[in-house]
């Protein structure tokens, strides 16, 4: 894993939770200045909640990092939770947490799943935005839902065979079918082997240079199953084709996006599409690089994204 690009490493400063709704409590963490430039950290997933090395990806000098671990990722609770979870409901509990810790406005970093919520967010409120970073764009489409559940055989069919044959072959035709009703079943011995083989499916095929198997809790694989399955079902609970359609929302705020060219598990056709519709956004195609954050020219572009608006910033005012 590439560190070298990446800020020292810091701890929070200040964590809690905050109740939202009648079912759920979020996770959060605050780090680097609180003076600084607010950030907003959207994790990807949905499910897979955060790291500690998610906080390096900001200059802890200039920027105020808030991390929180959304609806049924992480340490939220109840941990791996479908009921009141969808976009909209996460877009007010990014809003909570802006006003708890007095916020005005932000910059909105998002990977993956985050890159979908980050531009709901901006869409639903753009007056809340700095502007925004984004990694490996989900546009949330039915396309890219089959594409992940299909069409990765191409580049990783091993790994496919692993995911599709854990399910019995009358079924393979409707493999988000399949599995949601595995994943959301009340039987460990029903729903743990399911949400290992999606949560190992999407691990095998995250880099263009595969890695050995980070170490993941069955926890950790339940919530990031059956979160996925719920916001694939969903469509990211949002009309087809609304995040390209309401670009016109968000396109006098700045915005970088990173994507890898080979990136397997997010196509980089949808960040071409993203960029067609909002021209003032600098996208970045990193050439050697496939999903991961980690990977180092991804890491490299994403740190130099969040220095360069701190820099603008500070130039300014």
């Amino acid at each position: 894993m590439n560190t070298d690009a990446l800020h020292p490493e810091i701890e929070p400063f200040e964590t809690g939770f905050m109740p939202v709704g009648k079912l759920h409590t979020l996770y959060w963490e605050r780090c680097g200045n609180p003076s600084g430039i607010p950030v907003v950290f959207l994790h990807g997933g949905p499910g897979a909640g955060t790291s500690p090395r998610d906080r390096r990806f900001f200059d802890p000098h200039r920027y105020h990092i808030v991390l929180f671990h959304q609806r049924g990722a992480g340490r939220s609770t109840p941990a791996g939770e479908c009921r009141d979870n969808t976009t909209d409901l996460l877009i007010e509990d990014i809003e909570r947490l802006r006003a708890q810790f007095g916020i005005e406005r932000w910059l909105v970093f998002g990977g993956s799943w985050g890159s979908t919520l980050s531009i709901a967010y901006a869409q639903a409120h753009p007056d809340r935005c700095l502007g925004l970073v984004l990694r490996g764009i989900w546009l949330a489409s039915d396309e890219e839902n089959q594409w992940w559940l299909y069409g990765m055989r191409q580049f990783f069919p091993k790994e496919w065979e692993a995911f599709a044959h854990a399910i019995p072959e009358a079924e393979r035709a409707d493999l988000l079918g399949a599995y949601h009703r595995r994943v959301s079943s009340e039987d460990p011995a029903v729903h743990l082997p399911a949400a290992r083989a999606w949560s190992r499916y999407e691990g095998a095929c995250l880099r263009l240079i595969p890695e050995p198997d980070e170490q993941e809790t069955d926890q950790q694989a339940l919530s990031l199953a059956r979160l996925e399955v719920h916001y694939f079902r969903g469509n990211a609970f949002r009309t087809p084709g609304q995040l390209l359609a309401q670009v016109s929302r968000i396109a006098h705020l700045p915005c970088v996006i990173v994507h890898g060219r080979y990136d397997v598990i997010c196509p980089v056709r949808y960040a071409h599409a993203l960029s067609d519709a909002w021209p003032s956004a600098r996208l970045i195609v990193v050439p050697d690089a496939g999903h991961s954050s980690a990977e180092p020219g991804i890491t490299r572009e994403l740190v130099a994204a969040t220095d360069a608006f701190a820099s603008s910033m500070r130039a300014g005012r």
